[in-house]
């Protein structure tokens, strides 16, 4: 089996892997949200598992605890699990990353609670009483950890998962380098397949696959420069490649993202200090997500370039032509945060089309229309 079709295989049969390890005797701990440290969990010898939803499935079962104006992602999800899906699933995190999700946390833990349930509390307003505030968040998530498991973390082995997942961040950074170049060596839609297929494997195994990739890419032929719009994705949650795929098959190269799905779950590394809790903190506190509050800096101009100059810097390094927000429906954070972005990308001079979607791909002949009318007006 070639590294792309083990890749598909894993994307497409997701849970697949943490069933055999959990059937092995290892704990599969499920979470919601970039929010919750992958290391802390892995320092347990635990399999963290980035719980996913499911846009080709209908939520039937879930309408029946969550109010239908709730997030169709965060239901999708809850319905998987009152489904089986999530059955093997030897623990549940949820962080307060909204308030859907808070509230579905305490929905989950009494309709179909896992052995080990944990909600972690992160603060929306970003600052020193932020940092401290998150860091005793973190310190009760692992005792209520060592309860469970009855063991003591052990602080050598929270460095070494720290120094594992920056590997991990550097390769996914190198895998989106290739896309720098005009056609990109990488589409858009390999990159959520890849994504999306080490959410729920082992890291040291991710990175593996991840590393072979690269090598098989760089191995191929650069094949010949296209003269189409390169796009720039924005938004919540994309775990399926329907989206992606119609944006490229309408004609134009997903090549850059803001997604909590993408960068926003990789980007910046675990600084790797004494204490290696200091850095978890230091990194997870800053992730750039419309759920979190920075302090306002300057006049309007000012402040917004405080809050979104990194996507310009994405813009500009791989040379972005247009972007796309692609907003899960009722998802407020997003709805709220848009218009600012969208103010500022245009004082760049950068296109923008706002699509806000049901998290089904049953809508994907409607958003057809309207990505090709877009790109044939940034053509």
């Amino acid at each position: 089996m070639t590294i792309s079709k083990e890749l598909d295989e894993l994307y497409t049969n997701r849970g697949k892997r943490a069933r055999v390890l959990h059937d092995e005797g290892k704990k599969v701990v499920g979470y919601l949200c970039c929010f919750v440290p992958d290391e802390i969990i892995t320092a347990f010898d635990m399999i963290p598992y980035r719980i996913q939803g499911s846009q080709s499935e209908p939520i039937d079962q879930a309408d029946a605890f969550i109010e239908t104006t709730a997030c169709p992602f965060a239901r999708s999800c809850f319905n998987l699990a009152l489904k089986g899906s999530y059955d093997f699933l030897d623990g549940f995190v949820a962080p307060h990353s909204c308030d859907t999700i808070e509230r579905m946390y305490q929905i989950w833990r009494s309709n179909k609670p896992s052995p080990y349930n944990h909600m972690i509390n992160v603060p929306h307003m970003i600052g020193p009483s932020s940092e401290s505030f998150y860091r005793q968040e973190l310190e009760y998530f692992i005792k209520t950890l060592e309860d469970w498991s009855g063991k003591k973390l052990d602080m050598g082995k929270l460095k070494d998962a720290v120094k594992l997942y920056n590997k991990r961040r550097a390769l996914l950074r190198e895998l989106y380098e290739l896309r720098k170049a005009n056609p990109p060596l990488v589409s858009g839609t390999e990159i959520t397949k890849i994504l999306v297929a080490g959410m729920g494997i082992p890291a040291a195994e991710h990175i593996e696959l991840v590393r072979q990739f690269i090598s098989e890419v760089k191995k191929g032929s650069q094949p010949a420069a296209a003269e189409v719009p390169r796009i720039f994705i924005w938004g919540n949650e994309i775990d399926d490649v329907a989206f992606i795929k119609l944006v490229e098959d309408s004609g134009a190269q997903v090549v850059m993202d803001d997604l909590c799905t993408g960068t926003r779950a990789f980007w910046d590394d675990v600084p790797e200090t004494d204490d290696p809790l200091d850095g978890i903190v230091t990194r997870y506190i800053a992730i750039h997500c419309p759920r979190s509050n920075v302090p306002k800096t300057g006049n309007r101009e000012e402040d917004l370039e405080n809050r979104y100059g990194y996507i310009k810097n994405f813009v500009k390094e791989w040379g972005v032509d247009a972007a796309i927000f692609y907003i899960v429906r009722y998802c407020d954070t997003c709805e709220l945060e848009g218009p600012d972005l969208r103010e500022y990308l245009k004082s760049i001079k950068l296109p923008v089309l706002m699509i806000e979607d049901d998290y089904s791909t049953s809508t994907i002949g409607q958003l057809r229309t309207r990505i090709q009318a877009f790109l044939e007006m940034i053509a």
